[in-house]
């Protein structure tokens, strides 16, 4: 009998986050803790009793399609940004976006389950690490006793790490007139991606002037050293 080559999934839900696009978009989950963000179902899988249960869990698993990536090519070795986009390593040895199946899987922790409410039901978490829209065909439980091994080893991505960076804003930028409107409840959230340094790996220029797209705004921002500096926070045209 001839196995079956293809396998259609089912988009159950899809991400609400402050990321319209790629850029800026943490590395890995579970890195910023205030970072917020909703899971919204579609239309034929938003029923209360899927959920049944779920409150007992503290964290998800969410497995999501790499949408801006989908190809009908793939290529056994990969250029890991965390390596400056230089090295070439097998693709199953890292978390390309560039695989054979744009499959990627996330670890984000419950903030609140919504039942009631519009879209409901719909799942507040923290941590994701997806684009605003992103399709998730799967959820599952975190279960501690199984998924959590403290023995394990982290290979090239252990060996480089990124060191945090001080993060402050230049005069003005919370002046009336400005940013004046930038979400409080954000501000964490955005000091926590900026951090981290949003940077490609391969771009380390002390004079130039970087972007990213967040929570309705572009930040501007410039890295000097450990020293990130936020120099402007515009509204982004509707």
């Amino acid at each position: 009998m001839e196995k079956r080559k293809e396998i259609t999934f089912k988009v159950i839900a899809r991400i609400r986050s402050d990321f319209p696009d790629k850029f800026g978009i943490p590395r890995q989950s579970g890195l910023l803790k205030n970072l917020r963000s909703t899971i919204v179902f579609e239309p034929e899988f938003r029923n209360a009793d899927a959920l049944r249960g779920l409150d007992g869990f503290s964290h998800l698993w969410l497995l999501w399609i790499f949408s801006e990536n989908v190809r009908d090519t793939w290529k056994p070795t990969v250029r890991p940004p965390r390596l400056g986009g230089n090295t070439r390593l097998g693709v199953f040895a890292t978390r390309s976006s560039f695989r054979p199946n744009p499959l990627a899987m996330s670890c984000v922790k419950i903030e609140k389950i919504n039942l009631t409410g519009e879209g409901a039901p719909s799942i507040t978490v923290s941590g994701a690490d997806l684009m605003d829209g992103t399709p998730i065909v799967d959820i599952k439980p975190y279960l501690p006793y199984a998924d959590s091994v403290p023995e394990a080893t982290g290979g090239f991505a252990e060996a480089v790490r990124f060191n945090k960076l001080e993060v402050s804003f230049a005069d003005g930028v919370f002046a009336p007139g400005s940013a004046a409107a930038f979400p409080e409840q954000k501000k964490a959230a955005l000091v926590e991606l900026l951090s981290e340094d949003p940077r490609p790996a391969y771009q380390r220029s002390a004079d130039r002037i970087y972007g990213i797209r967040f929570a309705g705004f572009e930040i501007k921002f410039q890295v000097q050293g450990d020293h990130l500096t936020v120099v402007a926070i515009l509204p982004l045209q509707a």
